[in-house]
C-alpha cells in the first residue's frame, strides 16, 4: 500500500463510499428550501422498496442506527413494560441493554452466539410472559453474520398480538427485506452499511401498530420524538425537526438512486455471490465459519474462526499491510475471529484481492 493511501474497507461498516455519492454530498443546501424538501421526499420514496414498505412511514433519524433503536424504546414503552429480546449476538444484546437502562423488563432468548434464533423459543417466552408488548430482533447481526428468521419470528409475535421491532442495519440494501409481507411494525437501517454512505443518518420505518403504541404512551423525549419527525415530513414542504444533516441526506439519496439503477435483484445477487466466494476461499485456507448452529448466514458479511495456531490481530495487521482493512471479532469471539464485510459498493474483484491478501498472511 502506498504511504498515506487509504485502505480498501472490507469491514461490516463503515463501507467504501462511491465517488458519485461523495460528490453528491459536496454541495450545501439550506434545509428549509423547496430544493432540499424535494430531495428529502425523493429519498423517502426511493427507500420504500429497499424496506419492502409500500405505505408505512419512513422517518429520517438524525443519528446512527443505534439512535433509532434507542428511540424505539422511548417512543413505544414505559418503565416496567416487558419486551422479549433475541440476544444471539452483540447487537441483539445491545438493544436489550437499551431497554433495561430505561427500566423495561427484558426477557432474553437465544443468548448463545453460536446459533440462530429459534422462533419456537420466542413463542415460549411470549407464552410465559403474557404481559410482553414486543419482540426485539436483529436481522443481520454483524458480530456473528447470522441472518435471523425475522419472518417466522414476526408471525409468532402476531399470534400473541405484540410488536416486532427489527434492527435491519446491515441487511437492508444487501438482502431482501419485506416489511409489509412479514408483518413488521418497526425497522431501522443506517447509512454506513449496505447504503454506502458516511455514518450519521438512519432511516426508520413505522407501521400503524407502532404509531398506536407511541400514541398510548412512551417516555419523555424530544430529539428522538418520532411523532415530531412525522409531522414535519407531512407538511407541504417535507423537512425534519432541527437542523437536518443535509450532506448525509444528499449522499443517501444518490446511493439509493444507484441501487435502483443497478436493480435490487442484481444487488442482492451480487451480495450473495461475494458471500459465496469469501466462504469458499476461506474454507480452502483452513478457516471455519463462526457459529456452527447458525442456519442462515448474512450475504453482507462473513465471520470466520481462525485456525488454532493463528493470531487474529496479527492476521488483520498483515492484511492491513496489503492495503485492506478487515474487522476483528466482537465480544466472546474477539480472541478467535475475523470478520470480512462484502456489502454496499464492494465488488467481486475486491473480494478476490482480500482473499489473496488473507492467503498470504
Amino acid at each position: 500500500m502506498a504511504p498515506g493511501a487509504p485502505p480498501l474497507l472490507m469491514t461490516p461498516g463503515p463501507t467504501r463510499i462511491p465517488e458519485r455519492v461523495l460528490l453528491a454530498g459536496h454541495r450545501v443546501l439550506h434545509h428549509r428550501t423547496p430544493e432540499f424538501s424535494a430531495a428529502l421526499a425523493e429519498l423517502i420514496e426511493g427507500a420504500r422498496p429497499l424496506f419492502g414498505a409500500a405505505s408505512a412511514d419512513v422517518l429520517p433519524i438524525h443519528g446512527t442506527g443505534r439512535a433509532a433503536m434507542e428511540g424505539a424504546v422511548v417512543n413505544f414503552f414505559l418503565p416496567g413494560d416487558t419486551v422479549v429480546s433475541a440476544c444471539n449476538g452483540k447487537f441483539g444484546e445491545m438493544w436489550a441493554g437499551f431497554a433495561e437502562r430505561y427500566g423495561l423488563k427484558v426477557v432474553r432468548v437465544a443468548t448463545d452466539w453460536d446459533r440462530s434464533v429459534d422462533p419456537e423459543e420466542v413463542r415460549a417466552a411470549l407464552a410465559a410472559n403474557p404481559e410482553a408488548q414486543a419482540v426485539l430482533i436483529v436481522h443481520s447481526d454483524t458480530s456473528t453474520a447470522a441472518l435471523n428468521p425475522v419472518s417466522e419470528i414476526a408471525s409468532v409475535a402476531r399470534d400473541y398480538g405484540v410488536l416486532t421491532l427489527v434492527d435491519a442495519i446491515s441487511s437492508v440494501g444487501g438482502t431482501p427485506f419485506a416489511f409489509d409481507t412479514w408483518g413488521l411494525d418497526f425497522a431501522v437501517v443506517s447509512s454506513q452499511k449496505c447504503l454506502m454512505c458516511s455514518p450519521g443518518l438512519a432511516l426508520a420505518v413505522m407501521g400503524e401498530r407502532a404509531w398506536e403504541a407511541a400514541e398510548r404512551g412512551g417516555m419523555p423525549r424530544s430529539y428522538l420524538d418520532f411523532a415530531s419527525i412525522r409531522r414535519t415530513l407531512k407538511g407541504p414542504h417535507p423537512e425534519t425537526p432541527g437542523t437536518t444533516p443535509v450532506l448525509l441526506v444528499l449522499q443517501l439519496l444518490e446511493a439509493v438512486r444507484m441501487i435502483h439503477e443497478e436493480g435490487m435483484e442484481s444487488v442482492f445477487t451480487r451480495h450473495q455471490a461475494m458471500a459465496n466466494r469469501v466462504r469458499g476461499r476461506a474454507a480452502d485456507l483452513g478457516y471455519r465459519l463462526q457459529g456452527p448452529g447458525i442456519l442462515d448466514r448474512s450475504p453482507t458479511l462473513t465471520a470466520l474462526q481462525v485456525p488454532d495456531a493463528a493470531d487474529p490481530a496479527a492476521l488483520r495487521a498483515q492484511v492491513r499491510d496489503a492495503g485492506i482493512q478487515i474487522a476483528g471479532g466482537l465480544g466472546e469471539f474477539k480472541s478467535n475471529c475475523i470478520r470480512i464485510g462484502h456489502m454496499g459498493d464492494i465488488r467481486l474483484d475486491d473480494v478476490e484481492r482480500t482473499m489473496s491478501a488473507l492467503a498470504g498472511a
